[in-house]
């Protein structure tokens, strides 16, 4: 979602790809060769699933590529075929490490990516800086018990798979309670939100 939204705000393409075991090296070179010419970015999706030998391979072919840009060739070799270089292209990975049937990336695949560790979001700050951009007065209490209250649903209710009592959803109630306060902007705070 963060590559996603980076990508957004600076107007650029992306395409997510969910990695998984039966991919292999000619799929990962055609994916590369339409995001070298195109300009686009690529978010690899739990790239660590993909086979170690798969990944040795990869560690080439996206070297290749950097390569290409740091020595800012308008046009390179990639797999025996002469491609136009659009030099904003880009390839992010995530992965979980630690899951079963997930590989340790190899060296010289690493040494390709800057890591960056993600955290959990401190959603009743993100809920209360939101409502107060809506103009909601009162949005730090109303943000604590938003939060509360979406907690208290995830841990008590049943799981089910259709049950969302993540940011997403805190999200939709915020945007919710955005639109009612333009359309009601004398109404108390509280009968907004519930």
């Amino acid at each position: 979602e963060t590559t996603k939204d980076l990508a957004k705000a600076v107007a650029k393409q992306c395409v997510v790809f969910n990695c998984s075991e039966g991919l292999n090296y000619v799929a990962m070179g055609r994916f590369f060769k339409g995001l070298a010419s195109s300009g686009a970015w690529a978010c690899f999706d739990e790239f660590n699933r993909v086979q170690v030998e798969v990944l040795s391979v990869v560690a080439q072919q996206i070297l290749v590529i950097q390569r290409a840009i740091v020595t800012k060739q308008q046009k390179f070799q990639f797999e025996g075929h002469l491609i136009k270089l659009e030099p904003t292209c880009a390839i992010f990975i995530t992965m979980n490490p630690g899951y079963a049937g997930r590989s340790e990336l190899p060296r010289n695949l690493k040494s390709l990516f800057r890591p960056v560790s993600m955290m959990v979001p401190d959603f009743a700050l993100i809920a209360e800086i939101s409502l107060f951009s809506y103009g909601f007065s009162q949005a730090r209490k109303l943000s604590q018990k938003l939060v509360s209250t979406f907690k208290l649903a995830n841990e008590q209710l049943s799981s089910q798979s259709h049950y969302d009592f993540g940011m997403r959803a805190v999200k939709g109630v915020l945007l919710t309670a955005a639109s009612f306060k333009l359309k009601e902007p004398n109404e108390e705070e509280d009968v907004l939100i519930w």
